[in-house]
C-alpha cells in the first residue's frame, strides 16, 4: 500500500492539491482512500459532498473520510471517559466538564496516526492519501509517538508493580481509595490506543511506502515555513518528494494590478527552486474558478501530475551518512537543511547507546549502531545542510584533553 501525506501552511490550497491527488489516483485505478486529519475539516467541502468519520464512497474508486475525536472516542475511549467522569463527580464536578476532560492533549493526533496504520495493515486499498492538518499540528502529530512512549512504558510497569498487587487489592477494603483506582479495563483501553499507534514512524520512515508532499504559495512566511517543515520531516527520516507551488499567478494573467504581485512571486518562486533543489517542483496555476467537485479537481491533478503516475516515488534521499575516518572515530552526519538559515540551534545528548537531537520545539531520539554506542560524542558542528556529530573513543577524548 502506497501513503502520500500532504501538509504546508495553513490555507495554501494542501486539501485541494491531496484531493486531486486521490482523483487523479482512481481516475488510473487505483483503489483510493482520502482523509483528512484537520479538525477544521474542508475535504468534503473540495469534493462538494459530506463526509463522516468513516469512508464515504465519493467516486469510482475513490472513498473520503474526515477524522473525528469525538466519534472515535465514544468506540475507543468510552471506558476510560467514564472513569474521568466517576473522578470528576467524586469531586463534585458535573456536566460539561466531564465530557471536556475525557479528551486529553494529543488525542486527535493519536486517532489520526491509528487510522494510518490500520488501513496499512489491513491492506484494503491501493492508496492512502492524507491531507494533514497545518504544518505545526502536522509535526507535533509525527512527535506524538515517540512523546508518548515513554509515558505508555509508565502505565504498564505502574500497572503490572504497584495498581495490581498493592493498590487495588487495598482500594477493596478502603471504600474512599475505591473511588480513585482505575479497573483494569480502563488501562487495558488506554494501552490497546498508545499500542494501535507503535510503529507507526517507522512506517512513515519507509520511503518504499510513504512520502510527503509540501504545498506552498509563492510568499515570504509560506516559504519560511516550509523550510522549517523540511527541516524537522528529515529529523524523523521522513522522505519529501515533490514541492507544490500553488496559486501562481501565470503570465497570461492580465490586469496591471496583477504585475507586481506577479514580480513578488517570480523572486520567492526562484528562492523556493534554488532553496529545495533537487527535490522535484511543480507550479499549479490560481484557475479563474473555485476548485470544487470532481470535475475541477481532475483538472488540478492533470496539471500536478501530467502523465506521470501520483504514486511513484519521484525523489529520495537519504538522511542518514556515516563513515569511519580512522580506528574509533566516526562521523554521523544527519541531513537537516535550513536549520543554519532559520536560526535553529540543534542540541544533541547522548545517553548510553541513545542520541537525543532536538531542532527547536522538536526532538527525536536516534538509537545508535552498536560499533558507536561504546563511544562519546567529541563535537557536533553545521556542515552545509548536514549536521555532522563526531564519535571517538572516551581515551581517545580523555587524551586529547590532557
Amino acid at each position: 500500500m502506497r501513503n502520500i501525506v500532504f501538509t504546508g501552511k495553513g490555507g495554501v490550497g494542501k486539501t485541494s492539491i491531496a484531493a486531486a491527488t486521490a482523483v487523479r489516483a482512481a481516475a488510473l485505478g487505483y483503489k483510493t482512500l482520502v482523509i483528512s486529519t484537520d479538525p477544521a475539516h474542508s475535504l468534503g467541502d473540495s469534493f462538494d459532498i459530506e463526509l463522516g468519520p468513516s469512508p464515504v464512497k465519493v467516486a469510482e474508486n475513490l472513498w473520503g473520510q474526515e477524522v473525528s475525536v469525538y466519534g472515535d472516542l465514544s468506540l475507543n475511549w468510552e471506558v476510560v471517559r467514564e472513569h474521568f467522569a466517576h473522578l470528576m463527580e467524586v469531586q463534585g464536578i458535573e456536566g460539561i466538564y466531564v465530557e471536556e476532560m475525557g479528551v486529553l492533549p494529543g488525542m486527535e493526533e493519536l486517532f489520526s496516526l491509528s487510522y494510518i496504520k490500520r488501513y496499512n495493515e489491513s491492506n484494503e486499498y491501493d492508496l492512502l492519501v492524507v491531507d494533514c492538518a497545518p504544518t505545526g499540528e502536522t509535526l507535533r502529530l509525527l512527535s506524538i509517538p515517540e512523546t508518548f512512549g515513554w509515558m505508555l512504558k509508565l502505565m504498564r510497569n505502574m500497572e503490572k508493580y504497584v495498581v495490581k498487587p498493592v493498590i487495588r487489592p487495598l482500594s477493596k477494603r478502603i471504600s474512599r481509595l475505591h473511588d480513585f483506582v482505575p479497573d483494569t479495563d480502563v488501562y487495558d483501553q488506554v494501552d490497546h490506543l498508545f499500542s494501535s499507534v507503535e510503529g507507526i514512524i517507522e512506517l512513515l520512515s519507509d520511503s518504499s511506502k510513504t512520502t510527503v508532499r509540501l504545498v506552498m504559495n509563492p510568499e515570504k512566511m509560506v516559504v519560511k515555513e516550509s523550510m522549517r517543515a523540511l527541516t524537522y520531516l528529515n529529523l524523523y527520516n521522513i522522505t519529501v518528494d515533490q514541492i507544490v507551488i500553488n496559486r501562481v499567478y501565470m503570465d497570461d494573467v492580465d490586469g496591471q494590478y496583477f504585475e507586481g504581485w506577479k514580480e513578488i512571486q517570480k523572486k520567492y518562486i526562484e528562492q523556493i527552486e534554488s532553496s529545495f533543489a533537487p527535490i522535484p517542483i511543480t507550479k499549479v496555476p490560481l484557475f479563474r474558478s473555485e476548485v470544487l467537485g470532481l470535475d475541477m479537481l481532475a483538472k488540478v491533478g492533470e496539471t500536478v501530475y501530467g502523465d506521470r503516475n501520483p504514486l511513484d516515488i519521484f525523489y529520495h534521499e537519504e538522511h542518514v551518512d556515516i563513515h569511519k575516518v580512522s580506528e574509533g572515530h566516526y562521523i554521523m552526519k544527519l541531513r537537516l537543511p535550513f536549520v543554519f538559515d532559520n536560526r535553529m540551534e540543534a542540541n544533541v545528548v547522548q545517553v548510553g547507546d541513545s542520541l537525543t537531537v532536538r531542532i527547536g520545539n522538536y526532538q527525536k531520539g536516534v538509537v545508535l549502531p552498536t560499533f558507536l554506542a561504546g563511544m562519546k560524542v567529541a563535537h557536533a558542528g553545521y556542515e552545509e545542510k548536514w549536521l555532522a556529530i563526531e564519535f571517538k573513543k572516551k581515551e581517545m577524548i580523555e587524551e586529547k584533553a590532557k
